[in-house]
């Protein structure tokens, strides 16, 4: 598992969140956790109002929206299979999580 990596939900939601993306930094892979950030479905989001935040990318040519919010940890034996590797768009999801988390707004 490497951080940017993406992965079926194997979770209840998994109709309107069928993927999550590993943002974890590869430092804790010793861990028996990861940290993922949920991808929903873009038809089950109405508009998105901050792109920067709710970056958008199509995987196995569904478009769905990254979903900081509801950041998560789960357990390794719980993601579902790899389905392929967000590395290139790194900059983009860290952008998103960088507004979660800066304290620049207060």
């Amino acid at each position: 598992m490497a951080q940017f990596d993406v992965h079926r939900n194997n979770g209840r939601n998994r109709d309107d969140i069928p993927y999550v993306v590993l943002v974890q930094s590869s430092l804790y892979d010793s861990y028996r956790r990861r940290v993922v950030v949920p991808l929903v479905r873009k038809a089950s989001l109405g508009k998105i109002s901050n792109a920067r935040f709710n970056p958008t990318f199509k995987i196995e040519g569904t478009a769905v929206v990254l979903h900081p919010l509801e950041i998560v940890s789960v357990a390794n034996d719980q993601l579902g299979d790899f389905v392929k590797s967000l590395e290139a768009e790194g900059g983009r999801i860290m952008d998103a999580l960088d507004e979660l988390l800066t304290r620049a707004w207060g």
